[in-house]
């Protein structure tokens, strides 16, 4: 297919020139960054996609989905993956709670196959958790070798339901998959010695064709979270960091037959969004979170609509467009950066972000709504290119999105005009995930482990430190005669107040039969 966006004059290769940002800084000073004709470190504008992206749900991560991708798969083009997120930030060594999906909530998946703003199909995950052992406030007691290790006192399940609809109706429902087993959160090496097995046990493919995961994997998006310094400190002092490195989320990915979800061979192009419900105390279920394309609700839509828009429909999307026609962060661009704004209305942005690209990924007759879009006819790229679309690979974002468009930069060079004539290399810096993604489903990097970080001073990959009296702890197997200071008098407290509650236990002995004895 040909390309539908040519190329601008800047170089889209994504290389962050580091060594020129002190010239940038000063020629931001004077006002001159279009004139410098390096952009490449321009503001992005991230937010992790959908992480804390709304007061309420900012409050309660369990429900707080932070991101979408959907792209036909690379090595089942006959298939559609879905890769939805929830629980952001989550720190690996975040124990003894661990991150578990709500039981009192649905996930849902929407597909629209006909581009009518509303869903023809759902997929809703529910969890159950489950714990062996109350009795204690273990995570793990002991080293998970499987999913149904006993050591593993903190499990869950799920079941899936797939609801066909008409008119946002309910007219079929069936159980796809039932009591399922989530992948753990990843405690670290001593816990989940062979985390990759564990990962591995948790996919599972149903009868019709479709494979399904739910478990703790990397966030596998990047961007430089320090946007929100007023734009990266004002002057790009701020810029080029991946905020996100070393974060987990809480991913569900689902693989299902292309046939399964689009209207027909004819018409391939599918809309996909993701929710959550929450319920309530009357035992009612709320939408609570949304989710299509990625950054809408963090930089399109002010503060007053953002908790409307998380519990919204697609349907009912006219109501914020004057937030996609007259966006708010190319003036915050030009107020900082002297960066022109490009003329209102965007209607270049409602045709993108709202219609789909005509040629490519709008469906007919379509109604202009928040929906990630995809055509499932476009055979995925055997070498992708971070910025899709823009750079003349039609398999990438907006054209859904893969696990490795750098939609930042994507949506930042869009925003500022180029597709109305105002070519830019804008970015932030961050062009690639700190991990790399898997080959084959459900594809997101293992998360990182909860062993991260350097090892006890003193100690080599591979030793311990013991803590018993008389190992001094020390690396077993050390000699202890050059030991640090801190380890000789951390052993010589523990040996007195050993000796301390010997010669207590002693006394109270003597006082005891002091007491019983009449002498």
């Amino acid at each position: 297919m040909t390309p539908l966006f040519s190329r601008g004059p800047f170089s889209r290769s994504g290389t962050v020139r580091r060594g020129l940002v002190p010239l940038l800084c000063g020629a931001l000073a004077a006002g001159g960054l279009a004139a410098a004709g390096v952009a490449t470190l321009a503001p992005g504008t991230a937010s992790a996609s959908s992480h804390r992206e709304a007061p309420l749900i900012s409050g309660t991560p369990q429900y707080d989905n932070t991101d979408l991708y959907a792209f036909v798969s690379p090595d089942k083009p006959d298939t559609t993956t879905i890769v939805a997120n929830w629980i952001p930030f989550e720190e690996p060594a975040g124990g003894p709670n661990f991150y578990t999906f709500a039981d009192d909530a649905q996930y849902d998946i929407h597909i629209d196959n006909n581009g009518d703003a509303q869903d023809d199909l759902l997929f809703r995950y529910t969890f159950k958790t489950h714990t062996r052992n109350g009795n204690t406030f273990l995570y793990n007691t002991g080293a998970v070798k499987s999913l149904d290790d006993p050591n593993l006192n903190v499990t869950q399940t799920y079941d899936i339901d797939l609801v066909r609809l008409k008119h946002g109706r309910e007219v079929y429902r069936t159980r796809i998959a039932d009591k399922v087993p989530v992948a753990p959160s990843d405690v670290g090496k001593a816990s989940m010695p062979d985390y990759g097995k564990l990962r591995a046990q948790a996919v599972y493919r149903t009868a019709g064709g479709a494979a399904t995961f739910a478990g703790q994997a990397d966030d596998p998006f990047f961007a430089d979270l320090r946007v929100f310094d007023l734009l990266y400190g004002g002057n790009l002092s701020e810029v080029g960091r991946d905020t996100l490195k070393g974060y987990n989320v809480n991913t569900i990915a689902l693989q299902v037959p292309n046939d399964l979800i689009r209207e027909s061979a004819g018409q391939p192009i599918v809309g996909v969004w993701s929710t959550t419900q929450r319920r309530n105390a009357q035992g009612y279920y709320t939408q609570v979170s949304r989710l299509g394309n990625p950054l809408v609700n963090e930089v399109v839509n002010p503060q007053k609509d953002k908790d409307r828009f998380n519990a919204s429909q697609p349907a009912y999307d006219a109501q914020f467009l004057k937030n996609v026609t007259n966006p708010e962060l190319p003036k915050l661009i030009e107020s900082i950066y002297k960066i022109k704004a490009p003329a209102e209305p965007r209607n270049d942005l409602v045709d993108v972000f709202l219609k789909g690209v005509k040629g490519l990924n709008q469906p007919p007759n379509v109604r202009p709504s928040e929906e990630l879009r995809l055509n499932t006819s476009i055979k995925p790229a055997m070498h992708p290119k971070r910025l899709g679309v823009l750079d003349g690979d039609n398999a990438g974002f907006p054209n859904g999105r893969r696990l490795t468009d750098d939609v930042i930069d994507e949506a930042l060079q869009v925003v500022e005009g180029e597709l109305v004539g105002s070519k830019n290399d804008l970015g932030d810096g961050v062009d690639k995930n700190d991990k790399g993604f898997e080959k084959s489903f459900p594809y997101v990097a293992e998360p990182t482990s909860g062993s991260r970080g350097p090892l006890a001073k003193g100690t080599t990959a591979g030793t311990d430190v013991r803590s018993q009296l008389g190992d001094a702890l020390q690396p077993a197997g050390s000699s202890g005669g050059s030991g640090s200071g801190n380890t000789v008098l951390i052993a010589a407290s523990a040996a007195s107040g050993a000796a301390g509650i010997l010669l207590l236990g002693t006394a109270v002995g003597w006082w005891r039969r002091r007491i019983r004895r009449p002498y």
